[in-house]
């Protein structure tokens, strides 16, 4: 075990309570010929004993994940492009309906939430470092800046085009260590009424759901209702309201406004009160939760061996970020699952990071049907399996590991 760390949040002591052991970049997909050196970092989590907050123990380089070919794109699932859309709608409906409104999205990605305000001629900038999901938004007639967000970006934003009414971010802010920077930056940017929204993977919901796959390296901060309140408090800004979400497995949209500006929603106190009853933040509970994804880990590698010793064909589905953590913390390789299907192009006739199994079109899972699909993008289990009826009703049997190894 590492020693401890410093705090990105608040310089508290950051213990380490859980090591998933030696991780390639988790969308580094790489060419079957390319030979060169493969990154890998080790994959340990903390939590701060001053604030709270759950983080990474080692931070991996921003241009080593978000660059020219991040192959990533929001647009890739219709429950996310309906979640997206229902939001830009209801912006545009309350923080967006005054005169000359103007909301920056970091992160933007492809521009799927973004595309329905462009298309209500309302005032708007995605920011997005990653080029070729940058090139999609601006294709779809969404204004895009090639950048990563900082207070020095913040400032020139602001500069061109005024202050904020709202700045939103989705799966984007947990992926940023140099905290202080953002929320200097949102604080610059933001209208004095304004409202920093994002929404991110909940450390309630991973732990409940032993969902140990949402970590990896782009996810740095696990965040919670507590850890953000105190994060807000330390900018100068006030955590005002959250929403549970379904999407990723398990999500909070967080609300932050100035302090002052807004009223404090209910909601913040009940989530807050939840969390302390449950010891969300405590050493004992972060423990239980190592000690059950290394009963996964044993679990999923005893059943794939057994299948694999009666002869059955097992393929991945869903060449999903997420799916990095679980290869190699279990070590599962094309001796154990024959290939991954994947509808993203920039994925296919590649080879898994680490692990290097073989990513195909999504087409082929069908040619034929396997006997087992390990489905590692599992938050989108519902859609998936109501896409693939044809797979069990040629015999087909999902396997899943979250919250623990089951077949269906």
């Amino acid at each position: 075990m590492s020693p401890d760390s410093t705090c990105r949040i608040c310089t508290g002591t950051v213990a380490e309570f859980v090591d998933l052991g030696t991780q390639p970049l988790s969308d580094a997909f790489r060419l079957p010929e390319d030979t060169s050196e493969e990154f890998f970092y080790r994959l340990a989590v903390g939590v701060c004993g001053t604030c709270g907050m759950v983080q990474l123990m080692e931070e991996v380089p921003r241009e080593k994940m978000f660059h020219e070919d991040y192959p990533y794109i929001s647009q890739g699932s219709a429950v996310m492009r309906k979640h997206f859309q229902a939001l830009a709608e209801r912006f545009l409906a309350t923080e967006l309906a005054g005169a000359d409104p103007f909301v920056v999205e970091l992160g933007c990605n492809d521009g799927t939430m973004l595309r329905t305000v462009a298309e209500a001629g309302v005032r708007h900038l995605g920011v997005e470092p990653s080029g070729a999901v940058a090139d999609m938004a601006a294709a779809a007639g969404v204004r895009v800046r090639k950048d990563f967000f900082e207070e020095s970006t913040a400032l020139s934003i602001r500069e061109e085009h005024g202050a904020a009414d709202v700045i939103y971010a989705a799966n984007t802010l947990c992926h940023i260590p140099y905290m202080g920077s953002i929320l200097k930056g949102v604080e610059a940017l933001l209208g004095p009424s304004g409202v920093f929204v994002f929404e991110d993977p909940y450390l309630g919901d991973i732990i409940e759901r032993t969902s140990f796959d949402q970590i990896y390296d782009e996810h740095f901060f696990l965040f919670s209702a507590s850890s953000v309140d105190e994060m807000a408090r330390r900018h100068g800004l006030e955590l005002v309201d959250v929403e549970r979400l379904e999407v990723h497995g398990g999500e909070v949209r967080y609300t932050l406004a100035r302090p002052g500006a807004r009223p404090r929603a209910e909601a913040v106190a009940a989530l807050l009160a939840e969390e302390k009853d449950r010891g969300l933040a405590e050493r004992a509970t972060l423990d239980v939760f190592g000690d059950r994804i290394r009963a996964i880990r044993d679990d999923l590698v005893a059943l794939l061996r057994k299948l694999k010793d009666e002869g059955k064909r097992v393929v991945g589905y869903g060449a999903t970020a997420k799916s990095a953590t679980v290869t190699n913390l279990c070590g599962i390789g094309p001796d154990l699952v024959e290939f991954i299907g994947d509808t993203t192009p920039a994925k296919q006739h590649r080879l898994a990071p680490g692990s290097h199994i073989p990513v195909r079109p999504a087409e082929e899972f069908a040619n034929p049907h396997p006997d087992y699909a390990l489905l590692f993008a599992w938050n989108h289990a519902e859609e998936i399996m109501a896409k693939e009826q044809a797979f069990r009703e040629a015999g087909g049997k999902w396997i899943l590991y979250v919250p623990e190894v089951h077949v269906v």
